[in-house]
């Protein structure tokens, strides 16, 4: 399962292309909103959505990159399987990365192979991204109830 290195290395490759794009998405998307609620014209309340929603459509769309980045490496066998057959749709692929970024987990589709380093590492990345818009949440409401 694992001895084919060039399939191992191509994991690990685009285990760090994704996690690098996520951080990036995240790390933009977070400034962008900070400085989109620092402007003083606005109601407080449809801030506070803003950054909720905000932070929403962050984290779907790094569950779609993860998503993607499963699917493209489903579609070379030597990289493994997801649930002990093939995929053949790419929202299987982004279900599993929602399950697996959220640390959900259901257990309904599991990893095989050289793909299960991507899935181990994606549950981490989930993990401080979300602790990320947690903290970042908070600091944004925080402003909005002092100042009132």
């Amino acid at each position: 399962m694992y001895d084919d290195w060039f399939a191992n290395a191509t994991v690990v490759a685009a285990t760090i292309a994704a996690v690098s794009l996520s951080v990036l998405v995240h790390y933009e998307g977070l400034l962008f909103m900070s400085r989109r609620l620092a402007r003083p014209e606005g109601m407080r309340r449809v801030k506070v959505l803003y950054a909720i929603f905000g932070v929403v459509a962050l984290h779907v769309s790094e569950i779609w990159i993860f998503g993607l980045t499963y699917w493209m490496l489903l579609q070379w066998p030597g990289c493994g399987q997801l649930g002990g057959e093939p995929l053949t749709h790419l929202f299987d692929a982004v279900y599993f990365s929602a399950t697996t970024f959220s640390t959900l987990g259901y257990g309904d589709i599991a990893p095989l192979g050289p793909i299960r380093f991507l899935a181990g590492t994606e549950s981490l990345i989930g993990l401080v991204l979300i602790t990320w818009s947690a903290s970042f949440t908070y600091l944004e409401m925080e402003k909005f109830w002092r100042s009132s």
